[in-house]
């Protein structure tokens, strides 16, 4: 019988152990042998190997993703091989993949019966949505909030861009690789808030 496989798209903001959760599932599978893979975007440059890390020190190697990078040939390659195509894929920073990439994903789940579980960002640190984020959420199967707590106590929605003195950062490229040092993930009440105490100091437009 031919599997069915479904694409999933689990997204959170920074900090919320998304990647964590993907280590961990990849755990859980190698403790039951079962056959999966790992995947990244190279946009993180501060890897300098193809790993997946968590904050908590956890690691795997994985498959780097490049901008042009064509996933169902690598899968149909595999499988015109005689390798195993694996029930699994896991993909971490998944809205860093083009729409291309993600329509890729979702024909090898359709064509080879593979589930695709991808974990990242929603948007970015002026709330826009990035575009392979965008894409899952138009045509996964389905689509799930991983959610954490903002230091007020309500749900964090915005992964703010932080200066080194801890102020708001409106303005820049979409994409600027950093941790706790350059990102804070806030709720929409304490981004604004803060966005406003910026705009009264004078020294940055909204």
């Amino acid at each position: 019988m031919k599997r069915i496989g479904k694409l999933y798209f689990r997204y959170g903001t920074m900090g919320s152990a998304k990647t964590a959760m993907l280590l961990t599932t990849a755990y859980n599978f190698e403790e039951r042998g079962m056959a999966y893979l790992c995947f990244k975007p190279v946009v993180d440059t501060r890897e300098a190997r193809n790993v997946i890390r968590s904050r908590i020190g956890i690691e795997r190697e994985c498959k780097w993703i490049y901008r042009d990078t064509n996933l169902y040939e690598l899968v149909s390659h595999m499988h015109d091989e005689g390798g195993v195509v694996p029930e699994w894929m896991l993909v971490d920073e998944a809205q860093f993949l083009t729409p291309e990439q993600v329509d890729q994903f979702a024909a090898i789940v359709d064509d080879f019966g593979c589930n695709v579980l991808c974990y990242g960002l929603r948007t970015d640190f002026q709330t826009h949505l990035f575009e392979g984020s965008r894409r899952l959420f138009e045509i996964a199967d389905s689509i799930e909030e991983v959610k954490s707590t903002c230091s007020c106590g309500r749900k964090t929605i915005v992964n703010a861009r932080i200066d080194g003195r801890g102020r708001i950062i409106t303005e820049g490229e979409q994409v600027e690789i950093g941790g706790n040092d350059r990102y804070m993930a806030v709720c929409r009440k304490c981004w604004t808030n803060r966005r406003i105490a910026r705009l009264d100091e004078g020294r940055l437009p909204l």
